[in-house]
């Protein structure tokens, strides 16, 4: 047998499966990093990976990923980790990691460093602008080809939201989900009252 007759033997068998003998699906989640430059991100990722190395300077987009299996003889799940270095800089890479492909298992990790009090909010606002303003051109065009996906992930957005808060009509839910975290804690911690 060829690999090509292989391949296609392959494929055959898969679909003739039953029910009962499908194979587990393999569950994927892509995360994207953004933040201030030397915030903590890629330190982060690695404690993620339980990887015991030492962080290097992201220079541009960079790309990992990690796999583990729920149980014994099952497939491996897979998390794609992406960071964006060089803070608000490069934001237009974004572009890259956040596709209509997988946009229904993206989210998005801003990391804040609060030793830098000062470019906190700059940050923040830029690169959630830029983000937001992306992921809503993916919506809209995946919108014309498949209304029911860009419906579902809208409504997994307002969902998490609590229906009878006083502002909640007023709310305009990040599109994706989004986590923030502020790194540096026992830096600004530091710093004099008046500072913090």
């Amino acid at each position: 047998d060829t690999l090509w007759d292989l391949a296609i033997a392959e494929v055959e068998k898969r679909e003739n499966l039953d029910d009962d003998d499908k194979p587990e699906e393999v569950w994927e989640k892509s995360v994207l990093f953004l933040g201030n430059k030397s915030g903590g991100k890629t330190t982060i990722i690695l404690r993620c990976l339980e990887r015991e190395e030492s962080p290097k300077p992201t220079l541009t987009l960079e790309y990992t990923f990690g796999r583990r299996a729920r149980r014994h003889n099952t497939p491996k799940d897979v998390a794609h980790f992406w960071e964006l270095g060089g803070g608000t800089s490069l934001v237009e890479l974004i572009r890259i990691p956040i596709t209509s492909h997988n946009i229904r298992s993206f989210s998005v990790v801003l990391v804040l460093d609060l030793s830098k009090p000062n470019e906190l909010w700059t940050t923040m606002e830029s690169l959630l602008q830029v983000t937001r303003s992306h992921v809503n051109k993916i919506l809209t065009k995946l919108e014309k080809t498949n209304s029911e996906v860009t419906a579902e992930i809208k409504q997994r957005m307002w969902n998490h939201l609590q229906r009878d808060h006083p502002d909640y009509a007023l709310v305009d839910p990040f599109p994706i989900p989004l986590v923030i975290i502020g790194s540096k804690y026992d830096i600004f911690h530091e710093f004099d009252s008046e500072m913090r």
